[in-house]
């Protein structure tokens, strides 16, 4: 069965974003962003796609979900559909539907979505593209962390999970370190997997 992978970019402190959802303060460039292009070009938005003539398949990903505020800055500059290359589904209560066939927005239980997005047959993994919240309600069905660690701190923030639902709205999760990778531009890749993802 393929896997659910949190794939993000995070500060030192833990935060994949600014209170005001900016994270222009990850960095843009380096030898990290190599690594992205030649392993993962599908988790690039369409844009950046095109910037560097990306057009072939996908390496670890063909599904993503996200939460509204997620795709919110996609929208805001006139992009309906960041990753056409890939099948989408956006989490909201207020979007109206989508026009787009590669994008779907989703009014319900995240946890029964993805779950049935997993159990698919597919060689390829689904991808939490974002935020916190979503990934705070679907923690306990992740096998896999994929973190994109900036070296910064932002103090405060949209943290890595969040739910919005009290000060302790999940259980401790437990998760083994699998492999790290450092890069000259100051990125580290950390992967992480569910302590008992080979028993799922």
């Amino acid at each position: 069965m393929r896997k659910l992978v949190y794939y993000v970019a995070v500060s030192l402190d833990g935060f994949i974003a600014a209170p005001d959802g900016n994270y222009d303060c990850f960095v843009p460039e380096g030898d990290h962003l190599d690594a992205i292009v030649a392993e993962l070009p599908e988790t690039l938005p369409v844009h950046v796609r095109a910037a560097f003539g990306l057009d072939g398949p996908p390496a670890r990903f063909d599904t993503l979900v996200m939460g509204r505020e997620t795709l919110q800055p996609a929208l805001d500059v006139g992009i309906a559909s960041p990753y056409p290359h890939l099948r989408q589904y956006v989490f909201s209560r207020t979007l109206a539907p989508s026009n787009d066939p590669t994008l779907t927005v989703v009014n319900q239980d995240p946890i029964g979505l993805v779950r049935s997005l997993v159990a698919e047959e597919s060689e390829l993994d689904v991808w939490i593209c974002g935020g916190g919240n979503l990934a705070g309600q679907l923690l306990p069905e992740i096998d896999e962390l994929f973190l994109k660690v900036n070296p910064g701190v932002l103090g405060r923030g949209i943290g890595l999970f969040s739910s919005g639902i009290g000060p302790d709205p999940f259980p401790a999760q437990q998760f083994e370190h699998l492999e790290s990778r450092q890069f000259d531009s100051g990125v580290r890749f950390t992967r992480f997997i569910r302590r008992d993802a080979r028993e799922r």
